[in-house]
């Protein structure tokens, strides 16, 4: 593997570790979002916390930050195999997640993951936003969506694969890795949807 493979694995990993929901907790509340809420440096915590605005800033940040590693991956590489999209993909979802800025604790990597398969599985992604959105008005929880999101995605990308006959293994390999990954994150959300005590959305900062 050559030093470009390197380096644009570096950055992506350094991209994705820009913790966002923190610095604008910092920047504009003059607060540590990790202190509030779920404790969470992610875009659902900066939602609950921050407010509508910041949190919606913050979402559109994260998934920009996966959109743009694999981009920018694939322009500077000159159009590099679908196996090195998927890695410089993995790397900036593992650098959001852990954070080297955040003593490696960082977000559950899923704006992040939307921003890398918006670049990589467009159509997945725009079927995993739709059932996102509709599970979160429906029930009022982000986490819920976002688990629901994330296996409307992987069955989205595993029809097409059947309908292609499986032309792009790897990409639906990447896709059941990041859903199962996305879950696990998720247990403890599970945990306390199942008890009642998930936290619902509100469009209210908690913080002035």
């Amino acid at each position: 593997m050559n030093f470009n493979f390197i380096f644009v694995f570096f950055c992506a990993y350094l991209l994705g570790s820009i913790p966002t929901s923190y610095l604008m907790g910092k920047i504009i509340k003059g607060i540590d979002i990790r202190k509030y809420g779920s404790g969470n440096v992610g875009a659902s915590n900066a939602l609950r916390i921050l407010g509508t605005k910041f949190g919606v800033t913050t979402l559109i940040i994260d998934i920009a930050k996966g959109f743009f590693a694999v981009y920018l991956g694939k322009f500077y590489l000159q159009n590099p195999p679908t196996i090195i999209l998927i890695l410089i993909g993995l790397f900036v979802i593992i650098g959001h997640i852990f954070t080297i800025f955040l003593k490696f604790k960082g977000g559950k990597g899923v704006a992040t993951s939307a921003g890398v398969f918006i670049a990589l599985a467009p159509i997945p992604v725009f079927i995993g936003l739709s059932v996102f959105l509709l599970a979160v008005i429906i029930s009022k929880y982000i986490s819920l969506g976002s688990i629901l999101a994330a296996l409307a995605f992987f069955i989205t990308e595993l029809i097409i694969n059947i309908h292609n006959s499986f032309d792009s293994t790897e990409l639906l390999i990447f896709a059941f890795v990041i859903t199962l990954f996305i879950i696990v994150r998720h247990k403890s959300n599970i945990k306390r949807i199942i008890d009642g005590n998930e936290n619902k959305i509100s469009f209210k900062s908690r913080r002035n």
